[in-house]
């Protein structure tokens, strides 16, 4: 008998593990309802399951989660709600009786982590986090070399990340851009980029330093740079020459998730990157050590010309190297309409692509081979929902992660804003995350 479903939060990532019930997995889970406090996103999802052959669900308000489950027998249910609800949200539904899957981060400060690992400890209920770069093939081929030892003990890791101006500006158009509601990138989207750390080198953070500041976007800063009088929210319709606007009607999804269901709740998800009002930095820095003496060093930045990311990982016996470009350009249309934005052009100096080298010491390099996978993120997505729904069976790689793992991501991230608001390293353990860094 399949496992009973809820999705709670349908924003736009629920689409994803809507579809993974209902079509990848109907006999392993089976979806009985939907819980939002917007009714015009819960409209979307039903219509969106119409559409796909699925059942007319009962809807739930944000605060019949305890009722939702009972009522609905409900085993297990996915979360994919705004940071900043996930501890409350979390913590209610495991003392109500369900399991959770939980959207990373796990939380974004370490009073939401204490929350949810006493509703652990109270309920016996579990939680999975959803760490789905740990499945693409690429990262796990990374942890593969490691894990086989071809680089020896590991002493440190360098790792530049980078966000472009299509992607990485629109966490300053969100809610995300208040640190009170995401935690800051160092929470949200930096605790992917932490587990992956923590899962390739086998460890857990011990001491964190960061640096880091609003360097780009914002209205001081747009005003520092002359930008002058900004575009007022609603004009936009697709032919103004501002790259930086977004116009949610242009995209069926975004109109009716959100301009349509501004409505019932206010919630904006289309301001200006440079209004006032962002309280989270767009570029940081990060140094941390870990339990097994490795050193990792960290960057982010929010507005790339392109997307992507290069890591090294520094060993007794060699070093691997992992390049990975996600977008090579944005290019707008209305500027350049000889570059499509959507792909990119052969023979550009940048293009997508992936490579990881592998060099020992006394040897030449040699170019590790990444096997590819059906589905998205090279066949990554797949193995996480089958993981998810189906269960972990023997992965010798490890890569399940369960609320142990999910702590230690965002101890990184809580740590660092610690220290960017004290100016001092700071002792992971000093934190009282809950007790489950160290198990």
């Amino acid at each position: 008998m399949p496992r009973r479903y809820a999705v709670a939060g349908t924003g736009s990532r629920a689409q994803s593990y809507i579809r993974a019930i209902l079509i990848e997995h109907p006999e392993e889970a089976e979806l009985v309802a939907l819980l939002d406090p917007n009714p015009g996103r819960l409209a979307f999802h039903q219509a969106k399951l119409a559409e796909l052959g699925g059942p007319e669900l009962p809807q739930y308000g944000a605060d019949d989660l305890e009722r939702m489950v009972k009522e609905r027998s409900v085993d297990r249910v996915v979360v994919t709600s705004p940071d900043y609800t996930h501890a409350s949200v979390v913590s209610r539904l495991l003392r109500a009786g369900a399991d959770v899957i939980v959207e990373k981060p796990l939380t974004i400060d370490a009073a939401g982590t204490r929350q949810i690992v006493d509703a652990m400890n109270e309920s016996g209920k579990s939680v999975v986090v959803t760490f789905n770069y740990r499945y693409s093939p690429r990262n796990s081929a990374l942890r593969q070399v490691i894990q086989d030892g071809e680089i020896g003990q590991v002493t440190s890791v360098e790792f530049q990340w980078v966000l472009d101006t299509r992607h990485g500006a629109d966490y300053f158009r969100r809610w995300h851009r208040e640190k009170k509601n995401s935690g800051g990138l160092l929470i949200h989207k930096a605790s992917h980029h932490f587990d992956l750390v923590n899962w390739w080198i086998a460890s857990q953070p011990t001491r964190v330093f960061a640096s880091g500041g609003l360097s780009f976007y914002g209205s001081e800063n747009a005003a520092a740079r002359g930008m002058g009088e900004r575009p007022a929210r609603g004009t936009i319709d697709g032919s103004a020459n501002d790259p930086w606007m977004l116009d949610l009607r242009t995209d069926d999804t975004n109109r009716q998730l959100y301009y349509e269901a501004e409505k019932y709740d206010g919630y904006l998800r289309d301001q200006d990157v440079f209004a006032p009002g962002i309280t989270i930095e767009d570029n940081m820095s990060v140094i941390a050590e870990y339990a097994n003496g490795a050193r990792l060093s960290y960057s982010l930045n929010a507005h790339s010309p392109w997307e992507g990311y290069r890591v090294s990982v520094n060993g007794t016996l060699g070093r691997a190297e992992l390049e990975v470009v996600e977008r090579a350009a944005v290019v707008d249309d209305q500027i350049d309409p000889s570059y499509p934005s959507d792909r990119v052009i052969a023979g550009d100096v940048r293009t997508n692509g992936e490579r990881l080298v592998l060099q020992k010491h006394w040897a030449t390099a040699v170019e590790v081979e990444i096997p590819r996978g059906e589905g998205g993120h090279g066949g990554g997505d797949k193995l996480l929902y089958d993981d998810l729904f189906v269960g972990a069976g023997n992965d010798p790689l490890g890569r399940a992660a369960d609320v142990h793992d999910g702590v230690r991501a965002v101890a990184v991230g809580i740590a660092a804003n610690h220290s960017l608001a004290t100016g001092q390293p700071v002792v992971v353990a000093d934190l009282d995350l809950g007790g489950w860094t160290t198990a």
